[in-house]
């Protein structure tokens, strides 16, 4: 009966708000704009347009009225702000009605205020700029027939045949900087016969700009390059003609070399003593003490004197300084244009200051796992910089958490407040430079930064009901880019040692059962060798689109089984007394964003992944195996509640889930996020996948891969999910529904086979986006 009395209250409530004016306070000659009725793009003689001049004709007429449904162009049923704002009105500039009014009310978007009037004629400078001259563009206001206060309004594009460029010439070679722009002419951006297009000019311009800034023309400018275009000659053709514009400062036409370069070091306290340095290619000026060897200014600065002067190289010193992590800045500045005098070179000032070279940091925050593990985290780290004086940095840290698990627990799983915890020290040696042998060391100068990084720590892992284990890790890394895209990442050596110190007794008999899951927590040695490549790039009109894509490989205990077979070691070998693993695994993923409108995007991932214990091993580590399920994959389903295949482990064992791992991995994942109000996002998304076994187990029937039963072993699930951005960290709650287990469901013979709604629901919070 309440619940009834209720619900009508409420319905009541919203025919009341439906019935509120939102044009009340209106004038006389104001018209609300609630939005666009219809943008119709047709092109003459059933001329095809492009999909990206549709979008470049849409986004200036494409205005957000009040109350904008999901951050799109068309109102929600209820503006909210706009009732607020015609009824609400309060009295005094303070009390709750002030604060309310204030928070929530919305001053109304007119059509005069959005000026369509205006914007058909930018949309017909925009259709000039990609080349259609001569477009039509119209527009006409479609009344509310409820309310003739409000309207909607309506566009009509027609949009001509484009022009092409007929003809093209370059300034005339009687100057070296006309000469190098002439020479730049076989390479250009714009082609005889190609449609004509501002955006290609403009990037026209800026391609030869950057390479006369490179070749010593330091103070020329995009701006100083002018086009002449022809429309009268031919009919949809242009004549293009680059010229030099008039009025160009005479230093820019000017191409320049590298003169002094003066180097003034301050100290982290900005007091000491000052002294100086003279290299053969810079002065030094600095203050006492410094810390610093003699090699890593001259290696580092790649401006020379006597060298024709370039932006990039002037970037990439300055790159170089900073990359070092022992300055607090640095500023580089060159002879400025009224300083000149006539001179050919420029001179360079470099002023730094180092940092302080000890650095502690002590954070306390929550962590998320990808093993829908959530719980509080404490690290203290001391960093030493700058430790030999050539940029190396020392860092120490020791970590501790504690952790519980979200999501649904496996079947049969106990429960524990603290359901596990972790205490680490971990210590690494980096140097800002790729650390190999002299004689393999490249001459030519690096144009990306790169670093060595040496690692040597412990951790101590407890899982309550289980086992306590812990691990010891030695590694060495490669870090460098070959391209502003392009990251990699090489491990020469890895090694980790494994040690079970205790179990319970419930966890010995998972393990006396199924003997490969044995196999894979036996006390053991993995030495790796590994290379990951990673691609990022952000690109579109405005850097809207991005893709990832992340390669990896790893090798555990190829080289040294390779020595030992060569010193006529057979069977079983043994590092230390420990047996040590053997596999090839490998990874690849990919993710695509997409940003449809405002602040909603469409984000994509698929990861494949593979690995295969031979010789030394019969399975890889437990460690190295894949699992699927949790807050960061399918989300309907919990951690290691999925596979390996169709298997299940029997619902009474309690240490069941140990088993769901395999050595093969797929997974797909889309998710649609979308801003709902301030720093609140929402997110739907669908998750699909499994993991398999690529060798026969009899201990888990159906868990090898198969192509006959693929389709079926694929794990599908839904769902809807709230991100609160708090600027320094994202908040997380999803919940997934799931549509397909690749368990047979007797009872359920469809592609549904959830044995209930209830069932098929997994809830994580998680810190972060989940890819």
């Amino acid at each position: 009966m309440k619940t009834r009395i209720f619900t009508g209250i409420m319905l009541l409530l919203l025919i009341l708000m439906a019935a509120c004016s939102t044009t009340s306070r209106l004038g006389e000659e104001e018209i609300l704009y609630t939005g666009v009725k219809k943008i119709e793009i047709t092109g003459v003689d059933s001329l095809e347009v492009p999909g990206n001049v549709k979008s470049a004709i849409k986004a200036p007429l494409l205005v957000k009225p009040n109350n904008s449904f999901l951050g799109a162009y068309w109102r929600t049923p209820f503006p909210i702000g706009l009732w607020v704002y015609n009824h609400m009105k309060p009295k005094k500039d303070k009390g709750f009605k002030h604060w309310f009014y204030e928070k929530f009310a919305k001053e109304p978007i007119l059509i005069s205020g959005v000026k369509p009037e205006v914007r058909v004629k930018v949309v017909d400078d925009i259709l000039a700029n990609y080349g259609y001259f001569g477009a039509h563009c119209q527009y006409e206001l479609v009344y509310s027939k409820k309310n003739r206060k409000m309207a909607k309004i309506r566009y009509w594009v027609e949009v001509p045949t484009p022009s092409f460029y007929d003809s093209i010439e370059f300034p005339t070679p009687v100057t070296p900087l006309t000469e190098l722009i002439d020479s730049l002419s076989k390479k250009s951006l714009i082609r005889k016969g190609a449609q004509y297009n501002l955006d290609t000019l403009s990037a026209e311009r800026t391609r030869i700009t950057t390479v006369a800034r490179n070749k010593g023309y330091y103070y020329f400018r995009p701006e100083y390059i002018e086009y002449l275009a022809d429309t009268t000659q031919k009919p949809k053709t242009v004549s293009l003609r680059m010229v030099l514009g008039k009025g160009i400062p005479a230093p820019a036409l000017n191409a320049y070399k590298v003169g002094n370069v003066d180097v003034s070091l301050s100290s982290a306290t900005g007091k000491g003593q000052i002294d100086s340095l003279f290299y053969k290619d810079l002065t030094v000026v600095y203050q006492k003490p410094m810390h610093l060897r003699k090699f890593v200014l001259p290696a580092n600065i790649t401006l020379k004197p006597g060298n024709i002067y370039s932006v990039e190289q002037q970037n990439l010193t300055q790159t170089n300084l900073s990359k070092l992590n022992i300055f607090r800045y640095v500023n580089l500045d060159v002879t400025p244009l009224d300083s000149l005098k006539g001179k050919d070179s420029l001179d360079v000032s470099i002023d730094a200051a180092f940092d302080v070279p000890l650095e502690s940091e002590f954070e306390v925050d929550v962590s998320s796992k990808s093993n829908s593990f959530i719980g509080p985290q404490i690290t203290f780290g001391v960093s030493k910089k700058n430790l030999f004086g050539a940029g190396e940095i020392l860092a120490v840290k020791l970590n501790g958490s504690y952790e519980w698990q979200t999501g649904k627990k496996p079947a049969g799983a106990k429960s524990s407040l603290l359901n596990s915890y972790e205490f680490g020290l971990n210590g690494t040696l980096s140097f800002p430079r790729v650390l190999i042998p002299y004689k393999m060391q490249r001459k030519k100068n690096r144009r990306y930064p790169a670093r060595t990084y040496f690692q040597l720590g412990a951790d101590l892992m407890n899982r309550p009901h289980f086992f306590r284990m812990i691990q010891f890790n030695l590694s060495m890394n490669y870090d460098f880019q070959s391209s502003p895209y392009s990251f990699h990442t090489v491990t020469p050596v890895k090694l980790i040692y494994n040690k079970l110190l205790n179990t319970t007794s419930s966890f010995d008999n998972t393990l006396n059962e199924n003997p490969a899951i044995a196999l894979s927590f036996r006390n053991q040695f993995i030495p790796t060798v590994g290379y990951t490549y990673t691609f990022d790039r952000s690109f579109g009109r405005n850097g809207n689109n991005r893709i990832f894509w992340q390669t990896s490989a790893t090798s555990a205990g190829n080289i040294l089984a390779g020595i030992m077979d060569l010193a006529g070691k057979k069977g079983e070998k043994e590092l230390f007394g420990n047996q040590f693993s053997q596999f090839i695994k490998g990874s690849t993923e990919f993710k695509y964003y997409r940003r449809l409108w405002g602040d909603n995007w469409l984000a994509t991932r698929f990861l494949i992944g593979a690995g295969h214990a031979y010789g030394n091993s019969k399975v890889m580590p437990y460690s190295e195996q894949f699992y699927i399920g949790g807050a960061n994959s399918i989300r309907a389903f919990t951690i290691r509640s999925l596979g390996p295949g169709s298997y299940r482990p029997p619902v009474n064992d309690p240490n069941g889930y140990f088993d769901q791992t395999g050595n093969f991995k797929l997974e797909a994942n889309a998710e649609f996020r979308f801003k709902i109000i301030g720093g609140l996002h929402g997110a739907v998304f669908l998750d699909a996948g499994n993991i398999w076994l690529l060798q026969k187990d009899p201990k888990r029937p159906g868990g090898e891969l198969q192509m006959k039963t693929f389709a079926k072993d694929i794990a599908l699930g839904t769902g809807f999910g709230l991100r609160y951005d708090i600027s320094y960290l994202v908040l997380r709650a999803d919940l997934g529904i799931g549509i397909h287990s690749p368990y047979p469901n007797p009872e359920k013979s469809g592609y549904y086979n959830m044995s209930n709604f209830k069932n098929s629901l997994g809830f994580h919070l998680a810190i972060g986006y989940p890819f």
